[in-house]
């Protein structure tokens, strides 16, 4: 008994560290499978989450795929409208703002996304039409242009006028029996007027709706006056030829656009020209009026050479408005030409002599035009017009000078425009009288550009 108690105590002491080592080794790998446990799950569900992603990143491919489709398809159509000239379809978005629906990329309904994978975006394709303040441009016919200038632009236009006027005149100085019998002497003339102008015009826009405008003009004038006198008797024709060329009367003017044009308001332009005195005037060129102008006739009365001006100044007040109407532009305008008198005049006759004349003061102008523009198409337009004067008569020391009587103006003008290019544009007119104090035929030639 004594001998075994020493075996059977080591037994104990081996049994009870064994079980210690199986309880440690037990306690150290239980947080392992537990770890390796958690980890599989976790994996597991980052597989699924990856498959559930996968699927809608193939849901949004197709999406926009097909949005790509129908802006391609936008694309062509708006392109075809364009080249047509008519205004692009309305479709799923407005046509005027050129937008249509593209899903969002990215942002997707699994827990990488922000959104709804489905839910649309506005994506702009193209730039919205800005709204024009300015009036549409038609082809010129008046001296008035519709359309200002642009804010710090200069427009340079060169022009070249060319007018032919004729009339014939007879004259009967005498009395009559009866109707068909006259007792006296037949005055019969027959006048040619050729006329040239070439101008120089620069306009400045000051700001969008205001703009200065300076004109020099040069002029060439020739008149034949075929004439049978009075008093002599004569059988044959006497031509009396005269010309004459120079600068003539300057010109600056003013113009500020009062209404933008929108709904039923047309474009309203109100302007202001000054005519100034550098060009000839009649009175400073020779007059063949030896004997005539003092009340005899040997004389023609009429000038040796012609004048390139007016001789006096002149104030033009004006308002011009234009009324958009698809596909045309109806425009027109009404001035008054306000002239100044001058006083102590005095003409030069032949042998250098003079003879005084006094005050004179030209009558006063109304004027009104009207037309119609129409687009042919975005480089061309045509425009039809009439332009309509009454001047009333002059007046000479405060009395009304014999023969002098209100005169009426008026001018049939087709007007054609052609754009060069983006800053080059050429504008003819042609007018053609429907009186006889109105030239027979003019033509307008102008030629803006802009810088």
């Amino acid at each position: 008994m004594e001998t075994h108690g020493p075996h059977r105590a080591l037994a104990l002491l081996a049994c009870s560290s064994l079980l210690c080592s199986g309880a440690m080794a037990q306690n150290t790998s239980s947080p392992a499978a537990r770890n390796a446990a958690s980890a599989s799950k976790r994996i597991e569900a980052l597989q699924q989450q990856l498959q559930e992603q996968g699927r809608q990143i193939d849901a949004l491919q197709k999406q926009a795929g097909e949005q790509d489709a129908r802006f391609r398809e936008l694309q062509e159509r708006l392109a075809t409208q364009e080249a047509r000239g008519a205004p692009p379809p309305a479709g799923p978005a407005q046509a005027g703002d050129r937008r249509t629906q593209v899903a969002a990329p990215g942002g997707g309904g699994g827990s990488g996304g922000g959104g709804d994978a489905d839910a649309p975006r506005q994506v702009q394709v193209g730039v919205a039409p800005v709204e024009e303040s300015q009036p549409p441009q038609v082809a010129q016919l008046f001296d008035e242009p519709g359309v200002l200038t642009p804010k710090g632009k200069f427009v340079f236009e060169p022009s070249m006028y060319y007018g032919y006027s004729s009339s014939n005149r007879v004259a009967l100085v005498g009395y009559t029996v009866i109707p068909a019998l006259l007792i006296g002497l037949v005055d019969v003339r027959e006048f040619k007027r050729n006329t040239f102008i070439g101008t120089l015009t620069g306009r400045w826009g000051v700001t969008s709706r205001f703009e200065l405008e300076a004109k020099l003009p040069y002029v060439s004038r020739s008149d034949s006056t075929i004439s049978r006198e009075i008093f002599t008797g004569s059988a044959l024709d006497n031509v009396f030829n005269t010309s004459g060329k120079g600068i003539g009367d300057a010109e600056f003017a003013a113009r500020y656009q009062l209404t933008d044009g929108k709904g039923d308001v047309p474009y309203v332009i109100g302007g202001l020209r000054f005519k100034s005195r550098t060009g000839k005037d009649p009175f400073e060129v020779v007059t063949d009026c030896v004997t005539r102008c003092v009340g005899n006739a040997t004389g023609t009365g009429l000038p040796m050479d012609l004048p390139t001006g007016s001789g006096f100044y002149s104030l033009q007040p004006g308002i011009t408005w234009l009324v958009p109407s698809d596909p045309a532009v109806f425009f027109g305008g009404l001035n008054y030409t306000y002239n100044f008198s001058r006083s102590g005049i005095s003409r030069v006759v032949l042998n250098g002599e003079s003879e005084f004349i006094g005050d004179v003061k030209p009558g006063n102008v109304w004027g009104l035009n009207f037309g119609m523009g129409l687009s042919i198409n975005e480089r061309s337009s045509f425009s039809l017009g009439m332009e309509l004067y009454s001047i009333g008569p002059t007046q000479q020391n405060g009395q009304t000078v014999a023969g002098s009587v209100r005169t009426q103006l008026a001018s049939l003008l087709l007007g054609y425009s052609y754009r060069y290019g983006p800053k080059t544009t050429l504008n003819v007119t042609v007018g053609a009288g429907l009186t006889r104090d109105t030239p027979d035929l003019q033509l307008t030639v102008r030629l803006p550009m802009s810088f």
